[in-house]
């Protein structure tokens, strides 16, 4: 079940070239040091990244930490890097920190969230989460195509 999306932004330093742009093109980005976390959702931005930037030639300078995403923008603000983080993160301030959209030529980078389960998982506790979902995304409830809930093989004996 597709869940919904946010855009990608990059996290510069505040006296960074491109921090005086509104928007910054993943083309700008080039030759630049990411900091990426190595938890969620580092691994993805650094799937986009890599499926942005890299060329056979050329491949991104990224510095994988295992560290949460307020220290890598802590280190943004201290001039070590720039990041990738998505749209829900902008709302902390960070010293030293700006945030700018990041597009390419069709427009804004997005990251889709999506929720997946087994058909045979029968744990009641998931049950009541995509009841939980479905409540909260009705335009994306799959009930219309097949049962929501998991299904059960019913019981044989009498």
């Amino acid at each position: 079940m597709a869940l919904w999306g946010e855009r990608i932004m990059v996290a510069l330093p505040e006296y960074h070239p491109l921090a005086t742009n509104e928007i910054v093109y993943w083309t700008d980005l080039r030759g630049e040091t990411f900091l990426l976390s190595q938890r969620d959702p580092g691994p993805e931005l650094r799937d986009i990244l890599l499926a942005k930037l890299a060329s056979p030639d050329v491949q991104p300078k990224i510095v994988s930490h295992e560290a949460s995403r307020e220290n890598i923008t802590s280190l943004v603000g201290a001039g070590v890097g720039v990041s990738l983080i998505c749209e829900a993160d902008i709302g902390t301030y960070y010293a030293g920190v700006v945030y700018r959209d990041v597009q390419d030529g069709h427009g804004p980078s997005r990251i889709s969230y999506s929720a997946y389960w087994q058909r045979n998982n029968d744990n009641p506790a998931l049950v009541h989460f995509l009841k939980l979902l479905e409540e909260r995304y009705p335009s994306l409830s799959p009930r219309t195509a097949e049962p929501f809930a998991p299904s059960r093989t019913p019981d044989p004996s009498p």
